[in-house]
């Protein structure tokens, strides 16, 4: 913001600067050789020129700034509604990919945590072997889930 008000504050005494450069030019031209019109049409064209790009640069920052301000808000609305997603799994029934295999393994989810800012839930998987039932408790993140029991 403070960059907006420098570059308005900036332009702003540019133009001051080519008025002032103007009245003078015209003070002191020769009044039997006045500055040519074409000229002059030529100076207040790149003068306006100038005021646009300006004013144009200032739009981008602050289409920067917007889209910056979004990207953040958009992220922080993305975690909650993993979040809540996440919540709502706990106590399903849960089949979720276990590598690239494609093999998949069913449990219940207990519980949830936070791995590198993403919510993981706690899945208790009940496995059936020769030598009995072994029941472990696996970390799924939301991207591995392929079916929830309903």
């Amino acid at each position: 913001m403070s960059s907006v008000i420098s570059d308005t504050a900036n332009a702003s005494q540019q133009k001051l600067d080519f008025m002032n450069l103007l009245i003078t030019e015209m003070q002191n031209q020769n009044p039997l050789e006045p500055m040519d019109n074409q000229q002059m049409a030529a100076q207040l064209a790149q003068f306006s020129q100038l005021e646009q790009s300006e004013l144009m640069n200032t739009n981008l920052q602050t289409i920067n700034e917007t889209i910056g301000k979004l990207n953040t808000s958009f992220a922080g609305a993305m975690i909650v509604a993993q979040y809540e997603f996440a919540k709502s799994l706990l106590g399903q029934e849960v089949t979720f990919m276990t590598g690239t295999d494609g093999m998949t393994l069913q449990g219940r989810a207990e519980a949830m945590h936070f791995e590198n800012n993403q919510p993981v839930l706690d899945v208790r998987v009940t496995t059936q072997t020769d030598d009995g039932t072994t029941e472990s408790v696996v970390s799924v993140s939301l991207d591995q889930i392929v079916e929830i029991a309903s």
